[in-house]
């Protein structure tokens, strides 16, 4: 926070202290939505993005300039746009998870094969719509199309904060039933575990977290990915309670330092989102080779 600091402390502190408490929430919640996801789905290649998370927030910004245009879409409040985005992205979450989820595990695979449907018509129609609208709305559009870091909503930190906060603590409260739910469903059932009913409150906990982050960044897809790995690597547990604490840990160390050294040392002479999606689409990549290979 004082690296380079030159002026009026106060400003200082306030905005660069604003800005670190964005990214620390944004770290923590996209670690955590990864890690949760992954167990839940005993797939360490999925992310939460396969879901269709990504492609409806952008088809709903895009839906909001095409109704309301540019100076519509840039007058609605923070606070209710936030808390339209967190609704809607958590409600068809919930709406695919209770419609779906039954007592077999084909039922997550199920879920998983209308997620990535959902995902493809999303993009589809938000294609659509973006040929229809203005081409100098159209720049509206586009700045919510892709995250950016150094640009986070810190309008929004005492109410994304509480979210994430509560799921994090309720996340580490299951932190033994995850390790359970890490063994399978057939394992956990055996060890009297109520399966349907711990993996439907894991989504619903992802798709908090997802909705949270997103709304304060926009849109990630392969930051999760290279955390979960970088932090099954470096960590050699099974247990969750090492493996929330560590994916945090590593997350905010890449994300932070990560937006640091392009800041003070590069210069903003790029962006550290584009950086760490084609990081994590490498590590994406390199799974999926392994798991060909294995």
């Amino acid at each position: 926070m004082t690296i380079g600091a030159r002026g009026n402390w106060g400003f200082i502190l306030s905005f660069r202290g604003t800005k670190l408490a964005a990214l620390l929430l944004v770290a923590t919640a996209l670690a955590l939505s990864t890690l949760l996801f992954q167990t839940l789905t005993s797939n360490r290649i999925l992310t939460p993005s396969i879901m269709g998370f990504d492609a409806l927030y952008v088809l709903l910004q895009t839906g909001l300039v095409f109704l309301l245009g540019g100076l519509g879409y840039a007058a609605i409040p923070a606070d209710a746009k936030f808390a339209f985005e967190v609704a809607l992205l958590t409600g068809a979450a919930l709406a695919l998870f209770g419609s779906l989820l039954g007592s077999g595990l084909n039922d997550l695979f199920r879920m998983l094969l209308v997620g990535v449907i959902f995902g493809v018509f999303f993009r589809s129609l938000t294609a659509l719509l973006q040929r229809l609208i203005d081409p100098n709305e159209f720049a509206v559009v586009q700045g919510a199309m892709f995250a950016s870091f150094n640009k986070a909503n810190t309008q929004l930190l005492l109410v994304s904060g509480a979210l994430i906060l509560l799921c994090s603590l309720l996340a580490w409260r299951k932190r033994h039933v995850l390790d359970v739910m890490a063994l399978g469903r057939e394992q956990a059932i055996s060890l009297g575990l109520d399966h349907r009913r711990e993996l439907f409150t894991g989504l619903v906990l992802v798709s908090v977290l997802v909705a949270t982050s997103t709304a304060l960044v926009g849109p990630v897809a392969f930051f999760g990915l290279l955390i979960s790995a970088l932090t099954y690597e470096i960590i050699r547990s099974q247990h969750h309670g090492d493996l929330l604490i560590g994916s945090v840990l590593i997350s905010v160390i890449v994300l932070v330092g990560g937006q640091t050294l392009f800041e003070r040392v590069l210069g903003m002479g790029g962006s550290l989102s584009l950086v760490v999606e084609f990081l994590g689409g490498l590590v994406f990549l390199m799974l999926i080779l392994r798991k060909v290979r294995a």
